[in-house]
C-alpha cells in the first residue's frame, strides 16, 4: 500500500476549486505525487473508475520507493482522491499540495 497521506509542508493549494495553471505536488522524502489539470487518459486506471465519473478525473503520477505509477485523481471535499494503475487508492489533503516550482 502506498503512503499517500503526506505530512510535509502546509499549503492550501486549492481551497475553492481544483483549477490551476501548473502541476501540484506532495512530497515525503523521495516519494511524491504529482497532480495535473489534464484529463486522465490512462485506460488502465479509467477501467477501475466507476462508470459515469471518468470525466471528473485528472491525470496524476506518483513515485514510490523508486517506482513510477500512473494515477487519476479528483477533488472530494478538501482532499485529492487518487486511484492508481495497480488498484491502490489514496487521499491527499489539499493542504499538503504545493505548486511545482519551475527551475
Amino acid at each position: 500500500m502506498k503512503a499517500v497521506v503526506f505530512c510535509a509542508a502546509v499549503a492550501a493549494a486549492f481551497a475553492v476549486a481544483p483549477s490551476f495553471a501548473q502541476e501540484l505536488i506532495a512530497r515525503q522524502g523521495d516519494d511524491s505525487v504529482r497532480l495535473s489539470d489534464a484529463t486522465c487518459k490512462s485506460e488502465l486506471v479509467l477501467s477501475r473508475i466507476e462508470p459515469g465519473t471518468a470525466e471528473e478525473f485528472h491525470a496524476a503520477s506518483a513515485m514510490f520507493q523508486g517506482q513510477r505509477f500512473q494515477a487519476c485523481w479528483r477533488m472530494v471535499g478538501n482532499a485529492a482522491y487518487l486511484i492508481y494503475e495497480d488498484g491502490d487508492q489514496g487521499i491527499i489533503p489539499a493542504s499538503e499540495l504545493k505548486p511545482e516550482l519551475s527551475a
